[in-house]
């Protein structure tokens, strides 16, 4: 290729055909082209694609600019002979100037044989068949009455392809063809052709092989899916049935034997009675003739007798018994139809004597019975490696096929051509091969024939070498090159492209078979031909061009011409200028498809990585954040000058707890304040953001600004060492404040406040505090820095909360360094000695003889790790045990316990002791030899790990369930002590009250920066919409937190698609609904709202991750990001961590304590760490903030926001310079509509009728000036999705997310909308021209009936009967029409459509789809589900399994349908059966109530979810027994909306936590069916 399109490519291989479309739409030019190679090149005459390459492109390009051309063929001429030397030359001739080349071949055959032997030629000679007269007649006989039946329309008829030959039969045909829908002479046609095969294998090949052909036929069209609404197929059965009856038959092997002289061995024909006829591998399993393999057993064995096969095919198997011992044998047999080559295999596998024959089919491309490429690729790849060793093939093969092993080729049929001859004997490649031709005896065509042909190739071949003078014969070399003629094509200036009298008629006809129609409406164009008579002169005809009803234009005529065909092609030719002119066609001449240039490109790369804006493109981007959080002064205070001031806002935070909890630990919190740099937006002082501290404790925080204040540098060094030493134990990152890095795009401190009253906020702050933290040598001990556990080797962290989550690295590091585990507690327990804390000298030395005496108890005195302490100065302190690293706030005192005291059993563990006391337990376990053991033990409670307190981690901790009088209904919270001696404990510097208001600050913090980005993002924008509503529109549902985008990005999804779709349904009144859909797919596909989104740079303002305070960077401490990292967060008191949160973390396994490399794109330095987010929630979010802003601001904020983004459309209709021109529809139409009956039903006058007509015509019918409704339908369906949306989500305000999404599915449906239609008596006057259409109508409409006369039955879609597509479409082009007509105001169409919408879908309506709720209760129930889908003819059966065992079945045509009717019967059965064993069990225990109910919890939160209630409150009021036989007793209560709360229903003890649960939900169903029932 010279400087191709694509220049890596070098060599392109593709047909002749695909070479000349390439051409013509100008993708490749002909110059572009160096060499050109044709194989098969004698097909290079009249219309064949080489020809037309050659003429219309290869002889008009200038000499120098043409490629070489290479030609090769077997034979030059492609005829049945020829009849001299001088014919042979002048054909040869001809070929050489079209194809402007030189014939070559070889001189001396000898030395090729050498490469390529000739197989050795041999004659079989067979008896002519005996004739079958009556079938034959029966059969010639039942053809009539088809044709008869077939006469008035046979569409394959060239009269009728051409178009009416005047204008007079014009309305006749009209009729035929107008309706356009497979009608009886559609089949007709079709039938003929079977009839007529299946005569021909009568005659050729026998009876039982025509048999087997109709049999196939029969099957095909049985299995075929339309069969049970299309006229033409169920017309060809009739008659099928009765030729497979007349014709049925059996065949076995007897008689061979008989007539077979040479007596070969063959079976016994009893032993093989019953041959099951079975398809051979391979055997075209997948065409039409075979569908499905499914061939009724009929028995089979039985002599072959007369007339059943004939002696042709007789004398084949003969044939073929000769190469029975052949080594490697494989054969190809010609034959001349597809009926043979298919029925042939069936012989052979029937004869148990041929048993050593595999054989297939091989057939092409072009008939009813094809056979798709892959399927003849396989074929050959197992013929050519032995799996099938006889292939019987039609001409398809005697073309291109080199199987080097084929030593056999048997032409049952004798060739055509002499070409065919001599290329099917070149299949023969294998040294010592035969070619064996089948002639039948005395029949002089066939040894003519093969006289002509072995002379044929002779004269050929001297004709090649020798070259005969030719120049005496005049015109014989005319070839048609040069220009052509004016008028006769059409080319586009720009690309080249070209259309020309040749390719016009294809053109328009692909052109149409490209609109956009459905299957009752086969869209083609239509001709009329008309006779124009000159007196004296020669006849000529004109043709008039009809296209579809949703082309740019219907009707063109053509200018008159010398014939037919000629005024067909002329006509096609100026409509194809015509589209081209109008837009319809592209400048490469092909439809266009509504794509703009530049995003032709898929976004797929070669890779198959995932799209853009998919769920599954995910990128790593930044995290933002905000501008005004940054600060030069954050890096100051490293110098002690008292003069240099900073003015620093400072913001007090407010924390009010809501609900009630008995731990005293939730009220005892400092007060912390914040300052910042710059003053924050009033919007972030006017949010108060939930807390979720405790089950029933909701704390509302919210910042209240204190005032500017001016603080000292030396001041600032005090704040920064404090927030650093402060952040570091709550976040536990080991920092120093002198080292540490800060980072001037986050500059804010955390500072404590005194708790007085001040008007300068300096005096708040306090100092004494913040002196005394920072003064204390205690820092210098590690374990009293952050991460002691680390420090010291035991990371018992990973112990504490959970068992599961420990790092089994560490164990893997402590075998390798041979420390011992403790046999009592296990390789999983702590194996750092004590001997770890007394060598790092951090703990006195513990020596027996340097004890002080006893320490005096009585002064109150304790002997902590390092110091003496006052028992009261104890008390809200926090301490870490020197043995374990692990941190406790400090209870109380227990002056009742030592460490003499025994220690506790697990509860239920009645094993003997494990340890003595607590003495003896320290001693074991730590290696610790406790001194003081008279001391009193200290109660004490672990300190959690900071936590996210923005998403509610307590099931249902709304504080709507707090209960009446303040207390909570829930669980009593359970707080787990320890009890410690004091020698083993250090006093930490920070106070209790400190610490757990500091947990509060990185979530408070989060939620601060999250609303400043998205204040920020608001400035941007420009348009008043308040920053919290951005900020929801920004957050994920991943985040976890009370608000997130997904109803808002419903309502923008829905937005824009229609303003997208009035745009451009107005601004461009020629394009149909294809090129339509297609442009708004191009606007607003996720691809496309992703790009607009990064352009935007909306990626930082996204918050997608729930927040994980160990990953959050806070100025001067950065997360360290390594295997101790605990995303997870163990909650207040080591309860068992969220499950997802357990999932969202990885563990690092890694041998070592080292740090271990970041996490995928983290980054360690600098304070913005890196996130994931799927191209998909870019593009969300773009749809969301549409939302919001149509919320907040109406359209003119949403067309704010959707330009500001870059969708670049006019939204004012002012601006887009429509016009709706008035129809123009004929008076005999008008008349033929009831319209008041239309309007009436609608409740509206039309001042523009035709828009209605417009709205109700279907493609199908033949067009008269009306177009059909597809481009209605887009624009209707647009406003119909909006404003139901906008329905729903303005009147269902608190409905969550998700039962938004499937209200709107079942209002916004097609299901739904065809019922509508139906209820209101639309359908009745929908003009249409399918009788196919008009059954599937009637049936349905039968079902709706039946429907609606179930009392308060409404199933939004979800019937049993699937509507036809049709009806659905009208209701939205009825939408489009009514906007248009009422000047595109909204507010008409919602006026009109809601009476008709009603009663509307709502969350106690909403019907679940049955193989959604299968699935939801088989995975509440952990039970396998499976569906089995089969077809049986024309019916799919689907088949339900729930844990291998069936439990619904259900049969429809539609697959879908039966799946869903399937799933709805096993819902029956499981709930029939759930219910049997119910009241079993119940008359077992004597009472009915606590049947084992699996079920009972979903029907609960169904009802509750139905009826828009809070989710059930579950308690466990009480837990007992042994740990081998647990008993748990709950109770169940739920908050109904119309009569409170209702009674406390307390269910029976139970084994397990789920069946204690389903047990008290059994009550409370039975008490909800009292109240509502």
């Amino acid at each position: 290729m010279r400087g191709g399109g694509n220049a890596s490519l070098k060599v392109l291989v593709m047909t002749a055909q695909i070479l000349l479309n390439i051409l013509r739409h100008s993708i490749v030019k002909m110059e572009a082209i160096n060499l050109l190679i044709l194989d098969e090149c004698h097909h290079a005459v009249k219309k064949h694609p080489y020809s037309l390459v050659m003429s219309e492109f290869y002889h008009t390009t200038p000499k120098e600019k043409r490629p070489s051309v290479f030609g090769m063929t077997a034979s030059p001429v492609n005829l049945k002979g020829v009849s001299s030397q001088v014919d042979c030359a002048v054909k040869i001739r001809n070929l050489e100037s079209k194809l402007d080349s030189v014939v070559c071949t070889i001189k001396d055959r000898k030395e090729l044989e050498k490469h390529v032997p000739m197989p050795s030629e041999v004659v079989v000679e067979y008896d002519k068949a005996s004739s079958l007269w009556s079938l034959h007649e029966k059969i010639k006989l039942m053809e009539q009455t088809v044709e008869e039946a077939a006469r008035s329309s046979s569409r394959r008829s060239k009269w009728q392809f051409m178009g009416a030959r005047d204008a007079g039969a014009k309305e006749e045909l009209r009729q035929v063809y107008g309706v356009s829908e497979r009608t009886e002479s559609d089949g007709a046609a079709n039938l003929i052709q079977k009839l007529r095969a299946i005569n021909y294998a009568l005659g050729e090949l026998g009876q039982w092989c025509a048999y087997k052909v109709a049999h196939a036929f029969l099957t095909a069209l049985q299995n075929d899916e339309r069969a049970n609404y299309q006229l033409d197929i169920k017309f060809q059965e009739s008659y099928l049935i009765t030729v497979v009856s007349l014709l049925q038959c059996n065949l076995s092997e007897g008689a061979i034997s008989e007539n077979n002289a040479t007596g070969s061995d063959m079976d016994d024909a009893s032993v093989n009675g019953n041959v099951p006829d079975e398809l051979e591998e391979g055997e075209l399993t997948t065409s039409h003739i075979v569908s499905g393999g499914e061939h009724v057993d009929v028995i089979i064995g039985a002599a072959v007798a007369d007339g059943k096969v004939t002696p042709k095919v007789q004398s084949l198997i003969k044939i073929l018994l000769k190469y029975q011992h052949t080594e490697d044998f494989r054969a190809i047999i010609f034959v001349e139809r597809v009926v043979a080559a298919l029925v042939l295999p069936k012989v052979f596998m029937e004869l148990p004597s041929l048993s050593f024959v595999k054989s297939a089919s091989l057939i092409g491309h072009n008939n009813s019975q094809e056979m798709r490429t892959s399927q003849m690729q396989d074929t050959i790849a197992r013929f050519r490696d032995g799996r099938v060793t006889v292939l019987v093939a039609t001409s398809v093969a005697e073309e291109g096929l080199d199987i080097r092993q084929c030593n056999v080729v048997i032409r049952f049929d004798l060739a055509k051509t002499v070409l065919a001859y001599i290329q099917s004997r070149g299949r023969a490649r294998k040294p010592g091969s035969d070619y064996i031709l089948m002639v039948e005896r005395e029949n002089l065509s066939h040894v003519a024939f093969l006289k002509n042909a072995r002379n044929s190739e002779e004269t050929l071949r001297k004709e090649a070498i020798e070259r005969t003078d030719i120049s005496h014969l005049k015109d014989t070399c005319g070839i048609n090159s040069g220009e052509a003629v004016d008028g006769t094509m059409y080319q586009v200036k720009s690309t080249g492209a070209v259309v020309s009298l040749n390719s016009a008629v294809g053109l328009v006809h692909f052109y149409c078979s490209q609109l956009p129609s459905d299957r009752y409406s086969i869209l083609h164009p239509e001709f009329t031909i008309k006779r124009h008579e000159t007196p004296g002169g020669p006849m000529e005809y004109s043709c008039e061009l009809q296209l579809p009803c949703n082309a740019p234009f219907e009707k063109l005529e053509g200018p008159p011409c010398k014939s037919m065909r000629l005024a067909q092609q002329a006509v096609c030719l100026a409509a194809c200028k015509k589209l081209h002119e109008m837009g319809a066609f592209t400048d490469m001449l092909l439809p266009d498809k509504g794509i703009g240039a530049e995003t032709d490109k898929v976004e797929q790369n070669d890779e198959g990585d995932p799209l853009p804006g998919t769920a599954r493109h995910r990128e790593f981007y930044p995290e933002g954040v905000a501008d005004i959080l940054q600060g030069e002064w954050i890096l100051s205070g490293k110098g002690c000058e008292e003069s240099k001031i900073f003015n620093l806002y400072m913001y007090s935070v407010k924390c009010e707890n809501a609900g009630f909890s008995k731990d005293l630990l939730l009220n005892q919190v400092s007060e912390f304040a914040i300052v910042f740099g710059a003053e924050l937006d009033a919007e972030v002082l006017s949010m108060s953001m939930d807390l979720f501290i405790a089950r029933a404790v909701i704390t509302k925080a919210s910042l209240v600004y204190e005032g500017l204040t001016e603080i000292r540098e030396t001041q600032l060094t005090l704040l920064k060492s404090f927030h650093v030493r402060l952040m570091s134990i709550v976040l536990d990152v080991d920092v120093e404040p002198s080292s540490t890095p800060w980072d001037t795009a986050k500059a804010y401190l955390f500072v404590p406040l005194s708790g007085g009253k001040s008007t300068d906020p300096v005096h708040l702050i306090d100092w004494a505090l913040i002196d005394k933290v920072n003064k204390t040598d205690a820092w210098s001990n590690p374990l009293q820095r952050a991460r002691p556990d680390v420090y010291l080797g035991t990371n018992e962290r990973t112990l504490g909360g959970d068992r599961r989550e420990y790092g089994f690295a560490k164990l893997r590091h402590g075998m390798a360094n041979e420390q011992k585990s403790h046999p009592t507690y296990g390789i999983r327990g702590a194996v750092a000695q004590f001997d770890v804390v007394k060598a790092s000298g951090l703990a006195p030395h513990r020596d027996a003889s340097r004890v002080p005496s006893l320490v005096d108890l009585t002064n109150g005195k304790l002997m902590m790790a390092d110091s003496c302490i006052m028992v009261e100065d104890l008390g809200g302190k926090i301490v870490t045990a020197a043995h374990s690293g692990k941190r406790f706030y400090v209870d109380s005192v227990r002056f009742d316990m030592t460490a003499e005291n025994s220690f506790p059993r697990k509860e239920g563990y009645l094993g003997p002791l494990e340890y003595s006391s607590y003495a003896e337990y320290y001693k074991q376990k730590y290696g610790v030899e406790l001194i003081y053991r008279q001391q009193p033990l200290i109660r004490a409670r672990g300190v959690s790990y900071c936590k996210n307190l923005l998403s509610p981690r307590f099931e249902h901790s709304d504080v709507s369930m707090i209960g009446h009088d303040g207390v909570s209904e829930e669980t009593p919270e359970k707080t787990y002590y320890v009890f410690l001696p004091p020698e083993l404990c250090f006093v930490h510097s920070l106070p209790g009250s400190l610490v757990r208001g500091a947990q509060r600050l990185p979530s408070i913090m989060r939620r601060i920066e999250s609303m400043l980005l998205a204040v920020q993002l608001k400035d941007i924008i420009n348009y008043p919409v308040p920053a919290s509503k951005i900020l929801e529109a920004l957050t994920a549902a991943s985040c976890q937190e009370t608000f997130c985008y997904e109803r808002a990005e419903l309502l923008g999804d829905a937005y824009l698609k229609w303003v997208v779709s009035r745009f451009l349904f107005l601004k461009y009144p020629q394009k149909h609904e294809g090129q339509l859909t297609r442009m708004r797919q191009q606007m607003v596909s996720n691809m496309v709202l992703y790009r607009y989104a990064l352009n935007k740079g909306l990626q930082s303002y996204i918050q997608a991750d729930r927040f994980a305070p160990s990953r959050w960077a806070s100025p001067g401490v950065l997360p360290v990001f390594d295997e101790d990292t605990k995303d997870a967060d163990s909650s207040f008191f080591y309860e068992e961590i969220d499950s997802d949160e357990r999932l969202s973390r990885k563990i690092h396994d890694t041998d070592g304590y080292e740090d271990v490399e970041m996490e995928d794109g983290e980054l360690e330095s600098d304070s913005s760490s890196y996130r994931v987010l799927s191209g998909k929630t870019l593009a969300d979010v773009v749809e969301a903030l549409i939302g919001v802003y149509y919320v907040e601001g109406g359209k003119y904020a949403a067309n704010h926001l959707m330009r500001w983004i870059g969708i670049d459309i006019d939204f004012d209709l002012k601006e887009i310079k429509y016009s709706v021109k008035p129809s123009t529809v004929p008076e005999n139409i008008l008349r033929s509509i009831d319209f008041d009956s239309l309007e009436g039903s609608l409740n509206c006058k039309f001042s523009d009728r035709g828009l209605l007509v417009e709205a109700i015509t279907h493609a199908s019918r033949p067009s008269s000036g009306v177009s059909c409704y597809q481009r209605l339908e887009f624009v209707g369906d647009a406003v119909l999705d909006h404003l139901i949306t906008r329905y729903l989500f303005f009147t269902y305000t608190d409905l969550p997310p998700g039962r938004l999404t499937d209200l709107r599915a079942a209002a916004v449906n097609n299901e739904n909308f065809a019922r509508v239609a139906v209820k209101h008596n639309l359908h009745t006057h929908l003009r249409h021209g399918s009788s196919a259409l008009e059954k599937q109508i009637r049936d349905f409409v039968k079902e709706v009936q039946n429907e609606l006369s179930k009392p308060g039955f409404n199933s939004f879609g979800l019937g049993d009967c699937k509507a036809p597509k049709v009806l659905g479409d009208i209701f939205e082009s009825i939408a489009g029409a009514i906007f248009l007509d009422s000047g595109c105001v909204t507010a008409s169409v919602w006026k009109v459509f809601q009476p008709l919408l009603n009663p509307m879908v709502t969350p106690e309506t909403l019907p679940m789809h049955p193989v959604r709720e299968l699935q939801e209760r088989c995975q509440q129930q952990a039970e396998g589900l499976e569906y089995k889908a089969t077809r049986s003819g024309n019916l799919a059966i689907v088949e339900v399994y729930v844990d291998g065992v069936q439990v619904g079945v259900a049969h429809n045509p539609q697959k879908k349908m039966a799946q869903k009717l399937a799933a709805r019967n096993a819902l029956v059965a499981l709930k029939e059966k759930e219910s049997a064993e119910a009241k079993e069990s119940g008359e077992a225990d004597g009472k009915e109530k606590n049947g084992s109910q699996s079920f009972t919890r979903q029907t609960l939160n169904d009802i509750c979810l139905r009826r828009n209630w809070p989710m059930p409150i579950y308690q466990c009021i009480h837990e007992g027994g042994p740990a081998h036989a647990k008993r748990f007793t709950f109770a169940v209560r739920v908050n109904t909306s119309d009569r409170g709360w209702t009674d406390e229903c307390i269910g029976d003890p139970m084994p397990s936590v789920k069946k204690a649960k389903d047990s008290a939900a059994v009550l409370l169903l039975e008490l909800l069916n009292k109240w509502y029932t």
